[in-house]
């Protein structure tokens, strides 16, 4: 299985309803916090700010069960697929030990000088397939 990163959330209370349900679009910044922490710890820093980086392009979320505003919250993030030029990153984010939403994003390599996708790079893709 690929590497899977695990990370821990803090919540602040601007992510909450009247209900102290946490709101769908706190989630899915959750999500976020789990693919940067993702990408810094599998593939470093510069995928985010180098020539070539990883966009996202398309993210799907389902969500199963409430998350509440006292739950320890955390992501996890693993990569799912790698094809030419794109990956999915399969997510899921866990409170009180139940899955409460999962996400998959597809991520396309890019280059930002050329302005244009390009295959992904064999580090980067060694990177995400080890083994754990």
């Amino acid at each position: 299985m690929a590497r899977t990163i695990d990370t821990p959330i803090q919540q602040r209370f601007t992510d909450v309803d009247p209900f102290l349900h946490v709101n769908n679009v706190a989630q899915q910044m959750y999500f976020d916090v789990g693919k940067t922490a993702y990408y810094n710890k599998v593939l470093g820093g510069d995928v985010l700010t180098g020539v070539r980086r990883i966009v996202t392009v398309s993210t799907s979320t389902s969500y199963m069960a409430q998350v509440r505003m006292d739950d320890d919250v955390h992501v996890t993030t693993t990569c799912e697929r790698i094809g030419n030029k794109s990956m999915t990153l399969f997510q899921r984010l866990l409170a009180g030990g139940c899955v409460c939403s999962e996400s998959r994003s597809v991520m396309v390599a890019f280059d930002f000088e050329a302005q244009q996708g390009i295959p992904v790079p064999d580090e980067w893709r060694r990177a995400m397939t080890e083994v754990e």
